[in-house]
């Protein structure tokens, strides 16, 4: 999907306001939340795991965008819109681009405002909503696809490659792909092993294109005994994700029904619960000093979690209430707080 100029204006009205609010001269965007954001779903890496090729500058007469030279054709031949190839300044390949940017004149980092940067990010365009909802539908249809063909005698690794090569496939990067069997259930976050899959087995993953992520979890083979006391948990966080609210006192009501749905009260301190979704895994992850304002067609994605229990979807906040994107009819479900949510589903 090309970019839209037209949502890239609402980007630089949202950002000019912020930096006419710091009496400013420019402000420089760094991360890859923060310019694939800005960008509109522009790929900004070339290692999964490596920084930006790009950087911004967000300045009164216009943008600035500071390019890995080795990178400038590709941008601009496939991901940028076509009015940015006049701002785009080659960087040499052995110059960070954000080292280049920073070097152009003063500036803002984004570190000196991220609560702002987020708050600036956080109420989805329309464009944005429709890309997120076809990435979670995506998402859930390939965790469905991949279980439908996992066996107990399957290993770790082989149900992680097929999670990873169904992504790539759709085009989704996969950012985090993690898989436990029965003897590593008490790992919150399994990094796949040879280990066989066995009776009961956790599938989680954390997909990005368009720079949006969703993060997913789904329970293959048996039912866990807390599988549907982690739900109330969740539907606390639901019922507390209401625009206009603050994550503290999101996360707050989140930790407080594990004492009620029976965890151990203090059960929330051994995992992080979540937060915020969009351009980041996280955007930000909730904590009880977390004072973000939840907005209208916010994203989240909360992780409530115990040994052995855990449920995780990619949501949109909204007026009317929350939207779960990542979605797929063919998974079993159950119904909890007047909603369905994803139950464990038999191998094969």
């Amino acid at each position: 999907m090309p970019p839209s100029a037209a949502d890239r204006h609402v980007k630089q009205s949202r950002l000019g306001a912020v930096r006419e609010a710091l009496d400013a001269e420019a402000l420089l965007l760094t991360s890859h939340e923060a310019i694939a954001w800005y960008l509109d779903g522009v790929r900004t890496h070339v290692s999964l795991a490596g920084p930006p090729v790009a950087a911004v500058r967000v300045t009164a007469a216009g943008d600035e965008l500071y390019v890995a030279a080795n990178e400038v054709d590709r941008l601009v031949a496939e991901e940028l819109l076509d009015t940015d190839a006049a701002t785009v300044i080659p960087v040499p390949w052995q110059t960070p681009p954000a080292l280049a940017a920073a070097a152009a004149g003063a500036a803002v980092s984004e570190a000196e405002i991220a609560q702002l940067m987020r708050a600036a990010r956080a109420e989805l365009l329309p464009a944005e909503t429709e890309r997120y909802r076809r990435l979670g539908r995506e998402t859930a249809e390939v965790l469905t696809d991949v279980a439908s063909v996992l066996l107990p005698s399957f290993s770790e690794r082989d149900a992680a490659a097929a999670l990873s090569g169904a992504l790539v496939a759709r085009g989704i990067d996969p950012l985090v792909v993690l898989v436990a069997g029965r003897g590593r259930l008490a790992h919150r976050h399994p990094l796949p092993t040879s280990a066989p899959l066995g009776p009961r087995a956790i599938l989680v993953v954390c997909g990005r294109r368009h720079g949006l992520i969703t993060n997913a979890t789904r329970w293959v083979g048996d039912a866990g005994p807390d599988d549907e006391r982690i739900l109330d948990v969740e539907a606390a966080y639901f019922a507390a994700t209401v625009p206009g609210a603050r994550l503290d006192e999101v996360f707050a009501a989140g930790c407080a029904a594990y004492g009620a749905a029976g965890f151990d009260a203090d059960e929330w301190r051994r995992h992080h619960q979540g937060g915020a979704a969009g351009y980041a895994g996280r955007d930000p992850r909730a904590t009880a000093e977390t004072v973000d304002v939840v907005s209208a067609a916010h994203a989240f994605a909360w992780n409530p979690s115990a040994p052995g229990a855990k449920v995780e979807d990619t949501v949109l906040a909204t007026a009317s209430g929350i939207e779960v994107l990542t979605v797929d009819e063919r998974w079993p479900t159950m119904s909890r707080a007047g909603r369905l949510r994803p139950t464990a589903r038999a191998f094969g």
